[in-house]
């Protein structure tokens, strides 16, 4: 069985005093090209017969690269000569690669030229043997975060970003071994000083000294850093990165149980399914899911001071989600023989503030409590506990000018004061006889789009008056002229307060909506929920 697997897996003979060839150890698939002629580029090919050995890299008869394995020791940016990110067109560029790096653990590097076309190779070596993928997913993610593009002939990361895959047939990108024709270790100025493979060995291990980089740090990393991608809408699948991004990170200090209960609480809720639950996270399940989740995040011993009282808040967090509008992702749409009949949400919470306004109403009046003044009856309404934004949606039920108007336009009979004096009768509802033979004519008719009072037209009132009259005396004329001017003078006066009274509530209910769009947005899942409940009642709630 020895000699089977070593023929199917066949090795070299190594070069056991070199340190340098053994910082390569993965030698399959590997690349080999002719040395190019001044000016050109190498054409590169890939021998999959054998392995590379350290004697044909020592022979030099070719230019030779490599690929990783399943784990790698280092990591290699690749940055050309025409790259945006080249120190001759951006200096500061390879200071900000080395700052993005920092998280991971990666504070020194090496820097040679990679050929004589004037690219750079950025080495980052470290001891503890990795997953390849996950190193070059991380710095990947990390570069990305911090605006760099990350492509071929701009900047390349070995080894590459890739999806895992078990099955191990999927071969990362190779990179030319250093050390080679134009590649030479650069100083801090990026000066060629040596091309030595001992000076090469001693950088080597000194960066290695200063990387510490642990396979819990490349996990949080990749955790705290990288969007994922879900199958789930554009704008849901910001949220639930949002919200990962926030969960990721975990306890830093006291004071912040309460929020990261909450995010956690929602995100199970909202997309637990979508994160592996066979089914949308409720009840029982949603407790111990956020319990696990939050019991395992980073800082929860050291910072969370309710420990010992988890479960309750945690509880009192699930009651919160699933008693707010917020729903378990997808559930929305629902097969049409399961929508519910009857009313929406929306339409039994119009029907409810319409009935308190109502009875409000009903009760002010009961207790002759109800006057004819608006600002009067909106203060006594407030001081029943309706909401400005609700009286203002609904001034049919109170509004003494909307009330008038929505009796006109249903039929319903307004019972009219009795008329003490000629100016009363001018003033009601109703006409009486005088006023009918005083408006016989359609110049002075009510206008339709204000039943209040009779309107006046001045240019033509006395014509009409004229011939509407002309059998009346002289002095009954004159006190039906004043009376007439009395009204149109009451009228403009209503007019000017029903225009401050709506300028008034336009600007409460502006207000209103300032304040609720701030909850929103304040990050509070209380305060969103709520937020998204009253703009739901009033029309205007964003879907998700």
């Amino acid at each position: 069985m020895a000699v089977a697997s070593t023929l199917q897996r066949p090795t070299f003979v190594q070069e056991l005093d070199d340190k340098f060839l053994a910082l390569w150890p993965h030698r399959f698939d590997f690349l080999y090209a002719p040395h190019p002629d001044p000016g050109t580029k190498p054409q590169w090919q890939t021998e999959t017969r054998h392995p590379l050995s350290d004697r044909l890299i020592n022979q030099g008869t070719y230019l030779y690269g490599v690929r990783f394995g399943s784990v790698t020791q280092y990591a290699m940016l690749d940055i050309d000569s025409g790259s945006p990110y080249n120190p001759r067109r951006d200096p500061l560029a390879i200071s900000r690669i080395s700052e993005a790096l920092e998280p991971l653990g990666l504070l020194q590097h090496l820097i040679l030229t990679s050929s004589d076309s004037g690219g750079l190779h950025i080495y980052f070596p470290f001891e503890t043997p990795l997953p390849s993928w996950k190193v070059g997913l991380a710095i990947t993610t990390l570069l990305e975060n911090k605006g760099f593009k990350v492509m071929p002939g701009w900047l390349e990361v070995f080894p590459n970003a890739k999806a895992y895959n078990p099955a191990g047939d999927s071969l990362y990108n190779g990179h030319r071994l250093p050390l080679q024709q134009g590649s030479y270790l650069l100083n801090a100025d990026l000066e060629p000083i040596e091309s030595s493979s001992f000076h090469f060995i001693n950088n080597w291990e000194t960066a290695t000294a200063h990387n510490d980089i642990t396979s819990e740090t490349l996990e949080l990393v990749i955790e705290q850093a990288q969007r994922k991608i879900y199958r789930v809408s554009h704008k849901a699948e910001k949220f639930l990165n949002d919200l990962n991004g926030e969960i990721a990170v975990g306890w830093t200090g006291h004071g912040q149980t309460n929020r990261l209960l909450g995010r956690i609480t929602m995100r199970a809720y909202i997309f637990g399914h979508i994160l592996g639950a066979p089914a949308p996270l409720t009840g029982d399940a949603l407790i111990g899911h956020a319990i696990q989740t939050a019991q395992s995040l980073p800082g929860f011993t050291l910072w969370c001071r309710h420990q010992n009282d988890l479960e309750d808040k945690v509880k009192e967090w699930v009651r919160c989600i699933e008693a707010s509008h917020y729903f378990p992702y997808g559930s929305d749409k629902l097969p049409i023989d399961t929508v519910p009949v009857g009313p929406s949400w929306n339409e039994r919470q119009q029907t409810e503030v319409r009935e308190r306004i109502t009875k409000a109403v009903t009760e002010l009046q009961s207790a002759n409590n109800w006057t004819d003044g608006i600002t009067a009856r909106f203060d006594r309404l407030t001081d029943q506990g309706i909401s400005g934004s609700s009286l203002y949606k609904h001034k049919d039920l109170w509004h003494p000018r909307f009330m008038v108007s929505t009796a006109a336009e249903t039929g319903t009979d307004i019972p009219p004061d009795p008329p003490a004096s000629p100016r009363d009768a001018l003033g009601t509802k109703t006409p009486t006889q005088s006023t009918q033979a005083y408006c016989k004519t359609d110049c002075n008719k009510p206008n339709s789009k204000d039943h209040s009072s009779i309107h006046v037209d001045k240019n033509n009132s006395a014509g009409c008056n004229t011939e509407a009259t002309s059998g009346l005396p002289m002095p009954q004329l004159l006190r039906l002229e004043i009376e007439q001017a009395i009204a149109s003078a009451q009228e403009a006066q209503a007019k000017l307060q029903r225009t401050y009274i709506d300028d008034c509530l336009d600007r409460a209910q502006r207000d209103y909506r300032t304040q609720l769009k701030q909850w929103a947005g304040s990050g509070d899942p209380i305060l969103m929920a709520e937020a998204k409940s009253r703009l739901a009642a009033m029309g205007e709630a964003d879907g998700f």
